[in-house]
């Protein structure tokens, strides 16, 4: 893991072409609720049956509520041998911190809470 990005700093890299894989580790049901656009839902639980999905990526940033399951989510990715070159980063703050747009999976609407 390579620590802890800001908030403002992913949403900078979601406007630029070096788009990170944004990898939201909530229960599915809360992902449909509201996730950052273009996210991956990948519940903790099943990371470490699914790390392989991580292969070759070049920047991983993990979410979460809060931002502290994220840090144990980017550590077991950066584990991983096929991320060795990959910079691997939980978003500070979680999605409590997020001030950018949500999508749901049901709606396309905002929800007034990500939770």
């Amino acid at each position: 893991m390579d620590g802890e990005i800001s908030t403002d700093e992913v949403a900078a890299l979601l406007d630029g072409e070096d788009r990170p894989r944004i990898i939201d580790i909530r229960s599915p049901g809360e992902f449909a609720r509201g996730h950052i656009p273009g996210s991956e839902n990948v519940p903790f639980g099943e990371l470490p049956d699914r790390i392989e999905e991580f292969a070759g990526a070049d920047h991983i940033v993990t979410v979460c509520p809060h931002g502290k399951a994220s840090v144990q989510a980017a550590r077991l990715i950066g584990s991983y041998e096929g991320t060795n070159d990959a910079r691997v980063e939980s978003m500070a703050g979680g999605l409590e911190a997020w001030e950018g747009d949500l999508e749901t999976a049901a709606s396309g609407e905002t929800p007034e809470s990500p939770f």
